[in-house]
């Protein structure tokens, strides 16, 4: 008997709709609102349960063990001092050589020769890659 369903769908069908009716989208969840672009209101995040003391005392998400609890924020006096500078904005190697290498802090003489390092090897590559 479902063939014969088959059969009769099959003459039914032209193969322009047949492309039509497998072209169309469907949605699980029902029709898409108009003008909407993909995630909706539906799809904003959650508000967080936790309250702003807890917020404000712990590292939230910090912990990676499965037992175990988030750490504390401690006192700024509590962490290195290299702490607070890894987001200072470090000179770039066009800055470093308009600088007097001479004058230069070790740090910066140090980043300095990585850098021209690693330009002239890019620099050689380049050109042995035209070759």
């Amino acid at each position: 008997m479902a063939m014969n369903h088959v059969r009769s769908v099959r003459h039914i069908l032209t193969t322009k709709e047949a492309v039509v009716v497998a072209c169309q989208r469907t949605y699980a969840t029902g029709k898409a609102k108009k003008g909407s672009k993909g995630g909706g209101a539906g799809d904003a995040p959650k508000a967080s349960t936790l309250s702003k003391e807890v917020k404000s005392s712990t590292v939230v998400g910090a912990n990676i063990l499965k037992e175990g609890t988030d750490p504390k924020i401690q006192p700024d006096s509590e962490y290195p001092d290299w702490l607070w500078h890894l987001l200072d904005k470090r000179m770039a190697l066009s800055e470093l050589r308009r600088k007097n290498i001479e004058t230069l802090p070790y740090e910066d003489l140090k980043r300095f020769v990585k850098l021209d390092n690693r330009a002239r090897i890019k620099e050689n590559n380049s050109v042995k890659a035209k070759n």
